[in-house]
C-alpha cells in the first residue's frame, strides 16, 4: 500500500461552555476518536463563537477552554494523530468570516432553523451570536475541510457551508471544497429527565467526569414508565429515559432485546434496568477518568496539545486566507508589508 497518499481532511470542533457530557459523547467524540486514525483531523474550540453566550463572563470560557482539552484528551483524542485549535489564538478565522459575511445573503441566516431555535430562547441576541453560522462556514472553509462530523441538529449549517462555499468558487475562482456532514452513531441523547436534549443549563446531565457514584444517583433518578406501578406490571419502553439510554451504551442487541421484552411482560423492574445502564455508563467512563487522572496531573501536556496545534493550524489559516485575498484581488500581506516598509522609509 502507498504510505505517501494524502488523507482527506475533517474539522469539526465545540463552544467551550462547560464540562461535557454523555451527549456530546456518543453524538460527537466516540466518533472524532475513531475518525483520527483515518483522517487528518483537526478539532476546533470555538471560543470565539462562545462569547455570543458569555460575553459578560470570559473568564467561563477561559476555564471551559483547558475543560474541553482535558475531555478530548480523556476520551482518547490523541494530539499526536489530531490538531487541537483555539479559535481567538488564530485571527485568520475572525477575516475569513468578514470576508465570507460580504457574500451571504441575510436571507440565508435568517432562514437557519438551528439558529431560529436558539434565538427563540433568547430575547436580545447579538450580532455576533446572529452571525455564528457564518463563523462555523469560516472554520470549516479554511482548514479545507473534505468532511465535518456532527450531530444531526448542526445539518443546516453544513448546508448553509456548503452553499457559501459554492458562492464563494462562482465569483472568485475554484478556492474550496465543498464539504460533507458526518452524523454520529446517536444523532441526540436526551436528558436523565427526559423533558429535552442533555444540556448542561438545564441540569439534566451525565458529564464525563461524573464520578461512578454520581452516574449512580443520577441514573436511580431517570424518568421510567410512570404507568407501571408494581414489577409485574407490563412496562412501555416507548418514551422510557432508561431504555433510550440503553440503547445508545449496550453493545449486545440480542441481549437488549431480551431485556425489553421481560420489562414488557412484567418480568424485571426499574431498579435492575436501572443497575445494568448504570454498570454500561460505568464500564464507558472507567477508562476515561484513568487518562483524566493521567492529564490532570500532567498539566505541561494539556498546554502543548493546544499550543503546538495551534501553530499547525494557523499555518494552514494564513495560506487559506492569502489564497482568498489573492481570488478577491484583495490586498495580499506580502504587498502591504511592502508599503508598510516603503512608508516607514520616508
Amino acid at each position: 500500500m502507498n504510505q505517501n497518499i494524502e488523507k482527506k481532511r475533517i474539522l469539526t470542533g465545540m463552544r467551550p461552555t462547560g464540562a461535557l457530557h454523555l451527549g456530546h459523547y456518543v453524538g460527537a467524540l466516540e466518533n472524532w476518536v475513531n475518525l483520527q486514525d483515518q483522517y487528518d483531523s483537526y478539532f476546533l474550540i470555538a471560543d470565539y463563537q462562545a462569547l455570543g453566550d458569555y460575553a459578560e463572563d470570559v473568564g467561563r470560557i477561559r476555564d471551559s477552554v483547558v475543560q474541553v482539552v482535558i475531555d478530548w484528551l480523556s476520551v482518547g483524542l490523541d494530539p499526536k494523530k489530531a490538531t487541537f485549535v483555539v479559535q481567538s489564538y488564530v485571527p485568520e478565522y475572525a477575516e475569513l468570516t468578514m470576508l465570507l459575511d460580504m457574500i451571504t445573503p441575510l436571507g440565508l441566516i435568517r432562514g437557519n432553523p438551528t439558529l431560529k431555535d436558539e434565538m427563540a430562547r433568547q430575547n436580545d441576541v447579538s450580532m455576533g451570536f446572529f452571525n455564528y453560522p457564518v463563523s462555523q462556514a469560516a472554520d470549516i472553509l479554511i482548514n479545507k475541510a473534505h468532511l465535518v462530523p456532527v450531530g444531526n441538529d448542526q445539518l443546516p449549517h453544513i448546508e448553509l457551508t456548503r452553499e457559501i462555499a459554492r458562492k464563494f468558487n462562482r465569483l472568485y475562482g475554484q478556492t474550496f471544497p465543498i464539504p460533507d456532514a458526518l452524523v454520529g452513531r446517536v444523532p441526540r441523547l436526551i436528558g436523565i429527565d427526559g423533558q429535552a436534549k442533555m444540556s448542561k443549563s438545564l441540569g439534566n446531565c451525565i458529564y464525563l467526569s461524573d464520578s461512578s457514584e454520581t452516574v449512580k444517583s443520577k441514573v436511580e433518578r431517570m424518568y421510567t414508565d410512570p404507568t407501571r406501578i408494581r414489577i409485574s406490571d407490563p412496562g412501555h419502553i416507548e418514551g422510557n429515559v432508561v431504555f433510550t439510554y440503553l440503547d445508545a451504551f449496550h453493545n449486545d442487541r440480542g441481549e437488549l432485546n431480551d431485556l425489553k421484552q421481560r420489562y414488557m411482560s412484567g418480568k424485571v423492574g426499574d431498579v435492575k434496568v436501572k443497575s445494568i445502564l448504570t454498570k454500561l455508563i460505568n464500564d464507558t467512563l472507567e477508562p476515561v477518568r484513568e487518562r483524566r487522572n493521567y492529564y490532570e496531573a500532567h498539566t505541561e501536556e494539556i498546554r502543548e496539545a493546544i499550543v503546538e496545534g495551534t501553530k499547525k493550524a494557523k499555518l494552514i489559516a494564513e495560506t487559506t486566507v492569502s489564497e482568498v485575498r489573492g481570488a478577491m484581488n484583495i490586498l495580499d500581506y506580502e504587498d502591504l508589508n511592502n508599503i508598510r516598509k516603503a512608508m516607514g522609509s520616508k
